[in-house]
């Protein structure tokens, strides 16, 4: 074979020969023995693109110009090509296309069988993905766990805390007609906001129950309540507050009612805990006892009277005492006039009453002992608050019922033999004969001095002037350990304590 040779300014690789390759492989060598003659095909002879020469088969797959006429088995052989044709690509059959000889229809249905296997492998692989998903297994995969059952169906919306408390935000719109303007305070049932009708630009105090359902359902009660009050007193004479409107938002009962100032205790707390002037705490008396009257009057008992309960109409008040360095000056109050609230525990006296009522440092003894309670027992709180009032502090400081029960007889003389009989049906394990059990020996050594070191009422109100002596009296009989003799409401607002002439704070 001649060697290659390379053109000048190309890089095109040709033979020697004097005919181009393709010349070379387009044309059939004269002489040529078409060996498969009669079968569809036929060899020939040519050069390759280097000058050797080559053997070709040519396959005759185009019509002949002269047809040979079909046989039975070409006709079968087209319609079942045409059938196939119609299966696989999922369309209708078409008309078979002639077939010259036996081998073209071979050719062919090998390359529609191959298609057929293609298009069944393609339909395979769609309806995989096309099926139903299977069911999710019953344990979740481990590198994705799932939040317990209970976790998910308890937990707390987005608004709420996990306590079930509303979380107050400044400028949020609450009952798409109020927007917050801070929290006032909060409490074992929610929260109280101050906030301001968005037309009106009225401030309100707004009461937002917790979303639990006890409170939600107690909720209820003070609604009643409330509204009894504003229907039996619709000029507010007695000085308890009044429901404006109520509604339901974000499943938390919300009462609106008027905005008022600070509370008593928080008054008293700002103001170092020091004691309120005598004519101050007389118009305090008045103003609670013909509160406590009015809701007496209506067949309700409060059960909760403390001065967290009690709010200042205003906050306004003025400086006294020594104006020197580091001496401690007092706020008196310009305004002494109050407002009754929170009746959430307010009961009716024909209704259900709770074991347990009022805030531990102003509950009666009746309710310490277990004993049936009923009006009197605001009676003992309105006693315990007076003389809170006077000396700046809680009579009785403890969260312990034998050691209040202690307490009591050190400040209020011991308890009657008739009660300690009643006491000891309910609770015998507060006495030991028929007496306290106190001290005994699981008492702690501090329990037992603190309880020692109080003072009688004699000692805490000292009758240094005719009005301390008419309200130590007063509160003697408030403070009554047998509720059957303690004074009532109406007795109280008759005392002369009541009546005395208290001149102005200086």
């Amino acid at each position: 074979m001649p060697p290659r040779k390379k053109v000048a300014g190309s890089t095109a690789t040709v033979t020697s020969t004097p005919q181009t390759s393709s010349a070379r492989s387009s044309r059939r060598i004269a002489g040529s023995i078409p060996d498969g003659k009669g079968n569809g095909w036929t060899t020939e002879h040519t050069y390759d693109s280097v000058g050797q020469p080559k053997e070709i088969i040519v396959i005759q797959d185009s019509a002949s110009p002269l047809p040979k006429k079909r046989t039975r088995a070409a006709v079968a052989a087209a319609a079942e090509s045409a059938k196939w044709n119609g299966g696989a690509g999922g369309s209708h059959p078409t008309a078979p296309a002639p077939v010259v000889n036996g081998s073209t229809t071979t050719k062919r249905r090998k390359v529609e069988e191959e298609a057929k296997a293609k298009a069944k492998a393609t339909n395979s692989s769609t309806s995989v993905h096309t099926q139903p998903a299977p069911p999710l297994p019953l344990q979740p995969q481990a590198h994705v766990p799932a939040p317990p059952a209970a976790a998910t169906s308890t937990q707390a919306p987005a608004w709420d805390d996990a306590e079930g408390h509303y979380i107050v935000k400044p400028d949020d719109v609450i009952g798409g007609r109020y927007k917050i303007v801070r929290l006032l305070g909060q409490g074992t049932f929610g929260k109280v906001v101050e906030a301001r009708h968005i037309e009106s630009r009225r401030k309100v105090a707004i009461k937002v129950i917790r979303a639990v359902q006890k409170y939600r359902d107690a909720s209820k009660i003070e609604i009643r309540v409330l509204e009894t009050l504003k229907k039996n007193d619709p000029e507010n004479n007695f000085k308890c507050i009044h429901l404006a409107e109520y509604f339901d938002f974000r499943n938390h009962p919300c009462l609106v009612s008027d905005l008022y100032g600070m509370s008593v205790f928080d008054f008293l707390k700002l103001n170092h805990f020091q004691p309120f002037p005598e004519r101050h705490i007389q118009d305090f008396a008045k103003s609670l006892l013909a509160s406590v009257q009015f809701l007496h009057s209506l067949k309700l008992v409060h059960t909760d009277l403390k001065p967290e309960n009690i709010l200042l109409v205003s906050n306004e008040s003025r400086l006294s005492g020594p104006r020197r360095a580091n001496a401690r000056s007092k706020s008196i109050l310009r305004n002494t006039d109050i407002r009754l609230i929170d009746f959430g525990s307010a009961t009716f006296a024909n209704e259900y009453h709770s074991s347990v009522v009022s805030t531990r440092h102003y509950r009666a003894p009746e309710i310490i002992l277990g004993l049936s309670w009923s009006y009197p027992c605001d009676m003992f709180s309105i006693g315990c608050i007076l003389v809170e009032f006077f000396t700046g502090d809680a009579l009785f400081q403890t969260h312990d019922n034998l050691e209040h029960l202690a307490m009591m007889e050190v400040v209020m003389g011991k308890m009657p033999p008739r009660m300690i009989e009643r006491g000891r049906l309910k609770k015998p394990e507060f006495f030991k004969g028929n007496k306290i059990d106190f001290p005994n020996p699981s008492v702690s050594k501090s329990s037992r001095k603190f309880v020692k070191g109080l003072k009688s009422l004699k000692d805490i109100i000292p009758s240094t002037n005719p009005t301390n002596a008419l309200f130590l009296d007063l509160v003697v009989r408030l403070l009554d350990f047998d509720p059957e003799t303690r004074i009532t409401v109406q007795q109280a607002l008759t005392h002369p304590y009541l009546r005395q002439t208290i001149p102005e704070p200086p």
